[in-house]
């Protein structure tokens, strides 16, 4: 049996990284692999120019599970762009528009998001790894910053209550996980695993595995699917 860290996201809105246009923003119905590194990150303390202390994350091996995928939301917003020329100058966007008077375009933009959801997630040691578990699950307990699922407008319900467990598996250690209140009781629908979990699995791939966090670079990622028989 082995070491895992499991803990469960809960969010009124979660919106979960597609790829993103200028136009529309999607979002997908479980978190990706940069999405659950970034948050842990987060609550440790963790600045995005830390390369070092990413790399060390990025040894982690992640499966997640999901409890309740929500419901789509749509949100439509309205973006003033303004013209190289105006926005040439490094001082600050109003100053920009002040400068560009008339010359902006406004333009709608789509944002979807989840509504009601949550997840069940493990962490465990993949190779390369050489910190400790209890670590991120201190960070959990105590964020050193405020912690969302996705953007800014989705902060989580309710604590992630991590806690270290000793697991045969992902799936084992999945249902060791302390479910978050108001209702998430079902059994997953749902596990993404880095790891196939049995013969009966789809392999699919996400475009969440970072290759430049800096420019938002993100790369292919191979994922198993399982859909537990039981429930979990």
């Amino acid at each position: 049996m082995a070491e895992h860290l499991v803990f469960t996201l809960c969010a009124a809105l979660g919106a979960m990284g597609e790829l993103a246009g200028h136009e529309r923003r999607g979002s997908l119905t479980w978190p990706g692999r940069s999405a659950v590194i970034g948050l842990v990150a987060a609550a440790m303390g963790i600045r995005r120019g830390n390369d070092d202390a990413f790399a060390r994350l990025d040894a982690l091996r992640m499966a997640v599970g999901v409890i309740d995928d929500g419901v789509p939301l749509r949100d439509y917003h309205t973006v003033e762009t303004i013209p190289t020329a105006a926005a040439r100058k490094p001082d600050s966007r109003p100053a920009a528009i002040a400068r560009a008077g008339r010359n902006t375009n406004t333009t709608i933009t789509l944002r979807d998001y989840r509504v009601g959801v949550a997840y069940a997630v493990a962490l465990w040691p993949g190779p390369g790894w050489t910190g400790a578990l209890e670590d991120l699950a201190r960070g959990l307990r105590q964020p050193a910053f405020t912690l969302y699922l996705g953007r800014k407008s989705c902060p989580l319900a309710a604590p992630p209550a991590p806690r270290i467990v000793r697991a045969e598996g992902p799936l084992q250690a999945l249902s060791l996980a302390v479910r978050p209140p108001f209702g998430h009781q079902g059994a997953l629908r749902l596990i993404a695993s880095d790891e196939r979990l049995s013969q009966d699995d789809v392999q699919d791939s996400r475009n969440d595995l970072p290759v430049e966090r800096a420019k938002w670079h993100f790369g292919q990622r191979t994922v198993f699917l399982h859909r537990p028989a039981e429930a979990v």
